[in-house]
């Protein structure tokens, strides 16, 4: 299908070496996980033949070459125009068609691509599917546009139908099925292969992929789409399954699994011959909204005019304007990974504050108040105990417990991809028995809790405060009085002030809790017309209940401070971690 090129042997021709070598070296800006993805392809070319790998620099420019002869481009300015390989793209094009395995095969099996919004990922990954339909050389191929959602899968083969539309050899030789603007289906009838779309709500089982595209994997909150495609690879000599994405939000997804094992891969922590990763990120110490210099790094086509210097900057002006979507300039526009798209908690005030080492003696004798965020039936239940200050420990102390039922923990851990089973055995997790939670079984502790420290009274939200205090009352336990805070702005924004207040003034320390520390990545303020704030548990990633009940206790100890007068002068004395 594709101008078969004559056989290469000169050094300044192999487009994959040249760029490696030119990053390794110094010469072209990238971040340090490109660069160790480049010295990885330096060191296989001088080791790899001693685990069997060839590089095959025919194969490597036969690729980039279909590219740059067969395939045009569409949209906006680069409307018909040829497809350029810039040096980035061809890294990758070469590396995945020119590393053959020791049984002759392609040794790539699974490629991760990861930069910011604009770079031509979405071309490039449409490109490779082309090629495999048609240049590949593989009888009755599959190829995929893969999503979890039938819309999502679209966007890449709308990409791949407008590059058939624009290349005249491929307008030939590619029937589409469909109407102008719904196609679903790109034949190659030379070798009986087809081109379409498949996602996860197809209820599809059989996909029997040779080159599988996904797009933007941060939107996947599962793995099934990924799995479903590998799964069905097993019966191909050289299958390719081609991720591409902009950074993430949540580390514990798919796309960070794949994210950071891409990274281990590269860098030689981990070897797995199978597996191609190219993975944008910028330096420790760099900032793009101080210095430009660092955004080439997440940006590699940038140098050559895409995005473009006036978009980036826009964005950063805007992103300084508007706090609010400063997360999402870092993540979409240089690739770093944030933990939500407007964080509640920075992750930096958090990890200052973590004192994990403390001597829970210095609890001992000490008022504190707690915030109990009791879940309905399946989700998590929090309690969250905050210490006042003392003579010899003058900061706030935050103690947490949380419970989630005990049947089904495992399964519930991987629907949420949240390690739950392994927190319970570590002992950071408690689970009460049956199917959902046991209100008596937690409120029992509770009491234990009660009876283990001074304990002043118990927040509690107020839509739940019969439900309880029936348990309670069923159960003829004794507790510290029960005080209804509301969920709502006017009563929440008091309590996040002053959380925020005291964990950026480093006045309060917490006990570094893996599912404390889940909770305060995941957790997302909203506010009013008037500035309030409360924590929005239908925009979190993920679950806030530890946080909630640590706000509920804030709530409570509120004014309290003013009890402490003795102690003040200890409040503004330097604290050490």
């Amino acid at each position: 299908m594709s101008k078969r090129r004559p056989p290469e042997s000169t050094a300044c021709d192999d487009r994959v070496t040249a760029y490696a070598r030119a990053v390794v070296a110094g010469e072209l800006i990238a971040g340090h996980q490109v660069r160790d993805a480049c010295a990885r392809h330096l060191r296989d070319l001088e080791h790899g033949p001693d685990r069997g790998l060839h590089w095959d620099l025919e194969a490597a420019n036969h690729a980039i070459g279909f590219f740059e002869d067969i395939l045009r481009l569409n949209g906006g300015q680069y409307e018909g125009l040829p497809f350029e390989v810039l040096p980035w793209q061809a890294f990758i094009v070469g590396s995945l068609f020119g590393w053959k395995g020791k049984d002759g095969f392609r040794r790539f099996r699974v490629a991760y691509i990861e930069t910011a919004k604009g770079s031509g990922k979405s071309p490039l990954a449409a490109g490779v599917g082309l090629y495999g339909l048609t240049a590949d050389g593989e009888s009755r191929a599959e190829i995929y546009a893969a999503a979890t959602k039938k819309d999502q899968a679209q966007v890449l083969f709308r990409d791949a139908v407008a590059m058939v539309d624009q290349s005249p050899i491929l307008a030939q030789a590619i029937p589409k099925s469909g109407s102008p603007g719904k196609e679903y289906n790109l034949a190659f009838h030379k070798t009986g292969s087809f081109f379409r779309t498949v996602s996860a709500d197809d209820g599809q089982s059989g996909p029997r992929p040779h080159i599988a595209l996904l797009d933007e994997i941060h939107e996947h909150k599962t793995p099934m789409v990924v799995e479903m495609m590998r799964a069905g690879t097993k019966g191909r000599q050289q299958a390719l399954i081609f991720m591409i994405t902009n950074s993430g939000t949540d580390r514990l997804t798919v796309c960070w699994d794949y994210h950071d094992y891409a990274v281990k891969i590269a860098s030689g922590a981990l070897e797995d011959d199978s597996f191609f990763g190219y993975v944008c990120a910028l330096d420790d110490g760099d900032d793009p909204f101080e210095d430009e210099r660092c955004w080439a790094k997440a940006n590699p086509s940038l140098p050559y005019g895409i995005p473009g210097m006036k978009y980036l900057r826009e964005q950063v002006t805007q992103a300084r304007g508007m706090p609010s979507k400063e997360a999402t300039v870092r993540r979409l526009n240089f690739c770093q990974w944030v933990q939500a798209d407007n964080p509640a908690i920075s992750r930096d005030a958090w990890l200052a504050t973590q004192d994990d080492d403390f001597d829970v003696e210095l609890l001992e004798g000490r008022r504190c108040w707690a915030g109990l965020d009791l879940s309905s039936t399946q989700d998590l239940t929090a309690l969250v105990l905050l210490f006042e200050p003392s003579e010899d420990d003058p900061v706030w102390r935050m103690v947490s417990w949380f419970w989630l039922p005990e049947d089904g923990l495992a399964r519930k851990g991987d629907q949420d991809r949240v390690p739950y089973l392994a927190w319970h055995q570590a002992g950071d997790l408690d689970t009460t028995p049956g199917k959902a939670i046991n209100k008596r079984y937690v409120l029992h502790q509770l009491v234990d809790v009660a009876e283990t420290y001074d304990l002043q009274a118990i927040g509690y939200d107020r839509w739940r405060i019969e439900e309880l205090t029936s348990v309670i009352d069923d159960e003829g336990l004794s507790l510290p009085p029960l005080v209804a805070v509301g969920q709502g702005f006017k009563d929440m924004s008091p309590a996040v002030d002053e959380f925020e207040r005291r964990l950026i003034n480093a006045e309060m320390r917490h006990q570094g809790h893996p599912v404390m520390t889940w909770c305060a990545a995941n957790a997302i303020y909203s506010e009013d017309p008037a500035g309030n704030r409360k924590v929005d548990k239908k925009k979190a990633t993920g679950r806030v209940d530890g946080i909630v009940a640590g706000l509920m206790a804030t709530s409570l100890t509120i004014g309290e401070t003013a009890e402490f007068d003795d102690i003040t002068d200890f409040l503004r004395a330097p604290i050490i971690a």
